[in-house]
């Protein structure tokens, strides 16, 4: 019997991890990539961001050190000594070096597994082909895993020196001076956050009232706490107008007339999907209005054949749900059993300092479905790991079920949250309750105590149940 083969339009999580689970079932795969392996996050996004936060925060904890008893040895004598300076050429060269060397560690994992990858611009033929570059292949199925790029606002388009994308952060050799920040979302408090963590002065512009809009108010009112303790201006309730590059500084004009001047300023006002050109009218794939292909919980689109997984759907802008709407695509196509996507599942994380994480229903969502629950919360502070670490800020919150004792969601905020949201994910996914967790050990002293203790202390819901 011929082999089923497989073309994919993208080479970052939603395409190689799709590649990799149709290559192990049997398929020959080709996967077409125009830019590098990885696509996106890896070459502009993730990878790239979270190397300069990470960078921002061991800065953060060396500056702490005092704190905990570990000085310069020429302040103990009486000598005032300098700040740590960060030399941003020196950030950038190192991120480029990781994006480069992930890029590569995913290409030669393509080719372990004899996965064929082709470098150019893919597009849809009518007859449920690919063309690549005038050369047409034959797939029995395709998926289209080409991503998003930055929004670009009409009056304040970037120039790549001092009106900014995100993906024009890693070119900058100096720290600048004053940065302003459009746009109060994950991006835009991620990267104010960690530029005023490094050393510059930051403005962040916010449309809403407050930062972070999405995620559990509390959550984000300590951020923005957070923000304002390291003397960050946060301009709430408008959005830019326009940015003009005045040569020597930037000039961003809000919509209420308000000014604001700067050295840099960055625009993170969310992205566009990168189906222009594909041939996605002719092949009989749906677009919304926005642009983003139309798709089921199996990654179908309404083309027969034709999936799609990433930023280029629209469903959620994270790396973990394209690499498993990319799974679940190849698992479909190829007979396999599959799991439809379940966004209730999903754990997500603002690499912020402090960091949020957070995993399955929020409380205003359960308010608006008329759930039953009760939440338990406790504060970072009084764990005993946490004072040993230097942290003061940051709590552990559960929402459980208030009849059956079953966890429907949970935040995160602290140091390190990314990291601790996993067994409440789990709790979330495998429908388990508060004494789960409460009855499961955790090591002594542990950030994780806290976890547990959050849960214990909703113990009488599952007393609830049994009556």
């Amino acid at each position: 019997m011929a082999s089923t083969h497989i073309a994919i339009i993208g080479g970052g999580p939603g395409g190689y991890e799709a590649a990799l689970v149709a290559r192990k079932a049997g398929a020959d795969v080709t996967l077409i990539e125009r830019q590098g392996m990885g696509g996106n996050a890896v070459l502009t996004d993730v990878v790239p961001s979270k190397t300069v936060i990470a960078t921002a925060e061991w800065r953060t904890i060396a500056e702490r050190a005092p704190q905990l008893g570990i000085r310069d040895a020429a302040r103990v004598g009486g000598t005032e000594v300098a700040e740590h300076v960060v030399d941003l050429a020196a950030v950038n060269s190192r991120v480029s070096a990781l994006v480069e060397k992930q890029s590569s560690d995913i290409a030669a994992r393509m080719a372990k597994n004899g996965i064929e990858v082709v470098h150019g611009r893919g597009m849809l033929t009518t007859g449920g082909g690919v063309e690549v570059d005038g050369e047409t292949l034959d797939a029995d199925a395709v998926l289209l895993a080409v991503g998003a790029r930055p929004r670009v606002v009409h009056g304040a388009e970037p120039d790549g020196e001092r009106i900014l994308t995100w993906t024009q952060l890693y070119h900058l050799q100096e720290l600048p001076a004053h940065l302003i920040v459009v746009g109060s979302g994950v991006t835009g408090a991620e990267f104010a956050g960690a530029y005023s963590l490094l050393g510059s002065q930051v403005t962040l512009v916010s449309s809403g009232d407050r930062v972070l809009s999405k995620e559990d108010p509390e959550a984000a009112a300590l951020v923005q706490e957070s923000f304002a303790q390291r003397g960050m201006t946060v301009l709430g309730g408008s959005r830019a107008a326009t940015a003009v590059n005045n040569g020597d500084s930037v000039t961003v004009t809000l919509t209420d007339g308000r000014e604001v001047t700067g050295s840099h300023c960055l625009m993170a006002v969310g992205s566009v999907p990168n189906t222009e050109e594909l041939g996605l009218e002719a092949a009989g794939v749906a677009v919304d209005p926005r642009g983003y292909i139309e798709v089921d919980r199996v990654s179908r689109t309404s083309a027969r054949g034709i999936y799609a997984a990433g930023d280029c759907t629209g469903v959620l802008p994270l790396a973990s749900v394209a690499a498993t709407q990319g799974r679940i695509a190849m698992a479909h196509a190829l007979g396999d059993a599959v799991s439809p996507l379940d966004l209730r599942h999903v754990a997500s994380a603002v690499f912020t300092t402090p960091e949020i994480a957070t995993v399955g229903a929020s409380e205003a969502e359960l308010k608006d479905r008329g759930i039953f629950y009760e939440v338990s919360r406790l504060d970072l502070a009084r764990n005993p790991r946490a004072k040993m670490l230097g942290m003061d800020g940051g709590f552990v919150k559960i929402f459980g079920h208030t009849v059956t004792g079953q966890v429907l969601g949970a935040v995160i905020v602290g140091s390190r949250a990314s990291e601790h949201i996993f067994p409440l994910a789990l709790a979330v996914t495998h429908h388990l309750t508060v004494d789960d967790i409460a009855g499961t050990f955790t090591v002594y002293p542990s950030l994780s105590g806290t976890t547990a203790e959050v849960a214990r202390r909703l113990h009488h819901l599952a007393d609830a149940s049994r009556n």
